[in-house]
């Protein structure tokens, strides 16, 4: 129980925090202060030093300057496992999870010696799952479980090994309206009970609705405080990134009659699961078809059939007025599709390459990568500059491998080389997953300039505010089929995570 006098000793104190990697100054005089039994949010744009910090504090990095003090004593964490031990746990972004064990033995899996593998672990399980409103069968396959239940055992991983500070990266970027009001009220019970939660995010109004204090972070550094009653998203925005909240709202219809890409009857198989039912879609010149869905249910194989990465096992795709569902997916990138993968990570960059070495990828025989059957290195060098220069990509050199920019200029990069070459179709998966309010807003105006130059559009995203803002039609996805289209100036969030869900007629 946390009383008013333990309420006046910080918890957590990070103080004039620098960490220095070659080239780059990631963090300097960052100063943090975590109350016991509250939701501490962080904010700030991509580049702006919240992965570092919390890495030091997660003690996966160490920092060059400054002091980390858990209840008063200073640590010097050298491995994630020095910052378990006194009780800080972190719940990242992606999910770390083995999909083939059980959700009792993930939990268990790696702390064996807390609790046994048998009767004890199972008894500590479902007590943590009672006391905090955690909803989770220990016997299910992790495989079967759906996004949220998957966010909610990483949560309840991190309790097991007794973490009394928790670090939530991102942790509604994957959540459907619905789902981010139950985690709401797990991390409330939480923070009643007294752990304290550091919640980062870029959803504004999400932090404004759980948190109890803010810490704005600009360039490496931090430079304000707030508390949620005080601060408007705005005024928020403007402190994180000195501009205002962008808006991903579309003024104007841009749709022409040019159909630009069909599928037919679109299904696939895999093993004896139906990934894909009868998928029936056009998207014509100009036109920005959002696709609303929780993830699992048929997006990605989606994109995979239409990318030519994965043959569906019947159906047709046409792009323009040509049949290219047997034509290979480097002859679809040939015939002008771009492709903004989910994962910028995993299938949008070698992040240990160049810049200039990433604007190549997936358009290495087009110019002005290519001369005949060469490479043009010169050529691509000078495109990366321009990409660098108009998408503002913010990297001391081209020759910078993507590894060591933030995720929202390697966002910025991807979307550039998409958009690049005057591709006619743009496949654009979660384009804004995880960026800042100064990258998203470049990101969807430059969605925005190419749908006016007659662009077409997929739009796979998450964020159903940017699909309802972006889109001119969108279209749910619900166990491989579509079950809904809705127009995007009359449909709301919430109307839409009910469809999600399959609780929409």
């Amino acid at each position: 129980m946390v009383t008013s006098e333990t309420a006046l000793a910080p918890l957590v104190e990070l103080r004039d925090i620098g960490k220095r990697f070659p080239g780059v100054v990631a963090n300097h005089d960052v100063n943090v202060t975590i109350r016991p039994g509250t939701v501490h949010a962080l904010v700030g744009e991509n580049g702006a030093g919240k992965s570092t910090l919390m890495k030091i504090l997660y003690g996966v990095q160490r920092p060059d300057d400054g002091t980390v003090l858990v209840d008063g004593t200073e640590h010097a964490f050298k491995s994630p496992s020095d910052a378990i031990a006194v009780g800080i746990g972190m719940v990242f972004q992606h999910f770390m999870l083995a999909d083939n064990l059980t959700v009792l033995e993930n939990c268990v899996l790696g702390a064996e010696r807390i609790h046994g593998i048998a009767g004890k672990a199972r008894a500590a399980f479902v007590d943590l799952g009672q006391r905090f409103g955690f909803d989770l069968d220990p016997d299910a396959l992790v495989e079967d479980l759906g996004v949220a239940a998957r966010q909610r055992l990483e949560i309840v991983k991190v309790l097991y090994r007794g973490a009394q500070v928790i670090i939530l990266d991102e942790p509604t970027a994957v959540l459907v309206p619905q789902e981010v009001d139950q985690l709401f009220t797990n991390l409330r019970d939480l923070r009643a009970s007294g752990h304290s939660l550091l919640f980062i995010s870029h959803k504004l109004d999400e932090v404004l609705a759980i948190a109890d204090d803010i810490t704005v972070m600009r360039r490496g550094t931090t430079v304000g405080e707030a508390k949620p009653g005080s601060v408007t998203k705005r005024q928020l925005a403007e402190l994180m990134v000195g501009s205002e909240l962008p808006s991903p709202e579309t003024a104007e219809s841009t749709v022409q009659t040019r159909m630009m890409l069909s599928l037919a009857g679109v299904s696939l198989v895999v093993g004896e699961r139906s990934v894909l039912d009868g998928i029936d879609l056009t998207i014509h010149k100009g036109e920005v078809l959002g696709i609303a869905g929780v993830e699992g249910n048929g997006q990605t194989e989606l994109v995979e059939v239409i990318m030519g990465m994965t043959k569906p096992t019947s159906g047709a795709i046409v792009l323009g007025d040509v049949d290219v569902t047997a034509m290979s997916t480097r002859g679809r990138r040939e015939a002008g599709i771009g492709y903004i993968p989910e994962d910028r990570q995993r299938h949008g960059l070698l992040l240990d390459a160049p810049l200039w070495e990433n604007r190549i990828l997936g358009h290495q025989t087009q110019p002005p990568n290519a001369r005949g059957p060469w490479i043009d290195r010169r050529g691509a060098r000078r495109d990366t500059e321009r990409i660098v220069e108009q998408y503002d990509v913010r990297t001391p050199s081209i020759d910078t491998n993507a590894r060591a920019l933030s995720g929202g200029n390697q966002q910025k990069l991807i979307v550039g080389r998409e958009m690049s070459g005057d591709p006619v179709l743009l496949m654009a998966s979660h384009p804004t997953r995880g960026v800042d309010v100064g990258a998203q807003a470049a990101i969807w105006d430059h969605i925005r300039d190419a749908r006016k130059a007659g662009l077409a559009v997929l739009l796979i995203s998450a964020d159903l505010d940017e699909l309802i803002g972006l889109s001119d039609t969108i279209e749910v996805i619900l166990r491989g089929r579509l079950v809904g289209t809705f127009d995007p100036t009359t449909v709301t969030p919430a109307e839409l995570g009910t469809a999600m869900t399959g609780g929409h007629d």
